[in-house]
């Protein structure tokens, strides 16, 4: 059974720290969820991400789907037996992936027509049809419903409906839900628009929902933009359910999120930008791949104690990188995620003891670019 516990919130800020309960385990919040689009975070093994502290993944029920398909999964004994992790999964129902598609899918109030963009196959996705493949087989422990992700910029029109088709969408996806131990959360979309966003969370918080996600967030608006809506957002929804923001973000935006009262996160970044090169560290984010780190031979970050930074160098990681050898992405991954599951910890024991503005203004004194 699904619950959320508000354990603190910071006297001087929105910032809180609490507890999901899931069946498969509790999550401590603020958490982030590494992304693990196919059922695989890159590069890395369960056994590894335990180890360097994460609590829940977030996988899509899109791709999974499509490849190797839901069916087959489902054989398998679900989505955690399937890949091996025992832990937490919240799969994100490929609404964002779906609307990206442009011109190849076609939206009306049943559902979404598509192709897929692995063979050009057509599909259609109904609110019914995700809730199923997303509880049924794939055992999800938090699922996102159906909802219709819009561009940006966009008129206030399309947004407006967009907001009411994706509430109706959430009627019918609570509807098909069957299992307790799984919960469903709510998307709240509006784009920039202030007043819709406000009217979004009025319609979807008189449902039966476990948690509210925050979509359509940094998908090409101003970061001043971002942040005012996800602050506007944290003031308007109910104190008693989880916040989640999709698909953010960068150190800075979790901090700032944080401080407004996000609850979970997932990005890419971390494993993404490992795979390339930069590393983030305490002092900022770095391009191993660069000239300068030819002779460096101190850890990626020397405040960091996790095995790469324990037993590899600045010098040694980029001459994997510039010799395309393999260990050079996944150790640099490794190391990102530890960063990033480290300060959510440091987050979290801040907001406990009320001094999060003090921890973020000392973050960020000495966070650069390099």
């Amino acid at each position: 059974m699904f619950k959320f516990e508000l354990i603190h919130t910071d006297k001087k800020t929105g910032a809180r720290a609490g507890i999901l309960h899931t069946s498969r385990g509790k999550v401590e919040t603020p958490a982030f969820m590494p992304v693990g689009t196919q059922g695989t975070v890159k590069t890395i093994i369960p056994e590894e991400l335990k180890d360097i502290g994460c609590q829940m993944i977030l996988s899509n029920a899109y791709h999974l789907a499509l490849r190797p398909g839901a069916e087959l999964i489902a054989k398998a004994g679900g989505l955690h037996k399937f890949m091996h992790w025992d832990m937490p999964i919240l799969t994100d129902s490929g609404g964002y992936q779906v609307f990206s598609l442009a011109n190849l899918r076609k939206v009306e109030e049943k559902g979404v027509q598509f192709r897929s963009h692995i063979d050009g196959q057509l599909h259609f996705f109904t609110p019914e049809s995700v809730v199923q493949i997303q509880e049924e087989f794939l055992g999800s422990d938090i699922m996102m419903p159906l909802d219709e992700c819009v561009d940006y910029p966009c008129s206030k029109s399309i947004a407006l409906s967009a907001v009411e088709r994706t509430y109706r969408w959430l009627e019918r996806s609570i509807k098909t839900k069957k299992a307790k131990k799984s919960a469903l959360f709510a998307i709240i979309q509006g784009s920039v628009y202030k007043d819709l966003r406000k009217q979004c969370i009025d319609l979807m918080s008189k449902l039966d929902v476990e948690g509210y996600a925050l979509g359509g967030i940094s998908v090409g608006e101003d970061k001043s933009d971002t942040y005012e809506i996800v602050k506007y957002c944290c003031e308007h929804l109910p104190k008693d359910k989880t916040r989640y923001l999709m698909g953010v973000g960068r150190p800075q935006d979790l901090l700032e999120s944080v401080q407004y009262g996000i609850d979970i996160f997932d990005c890419s970044l971390p494993t993404r930008e490992g795979r390339t090169g930069k590393s983030f560290t305490s002092k900022g984010e770095i391009t191993l791949r660069n000239f300068k780190f030819k002779e460096d031979f101190t850890p990626i970050d020397k405040e960091c104690s996790c095995y790469v930074c324990k037993n590899y160098t600045r010098s040694y990681i980029r001459h994997l990188f510039n010799t395309s050898e393999s260990l050079a992405p996944r150790l640099n991954s490794l190391h990102n995620l530890y960063f990033y599951f480290s300060l959510m910890k440091k987050m979290r024991q801040a907001i406990l003891k009320d001094s999060f503005l003090d921890f973020k203004k000392e973050f960020m004194r000495k966070y650069t670019t390099q």
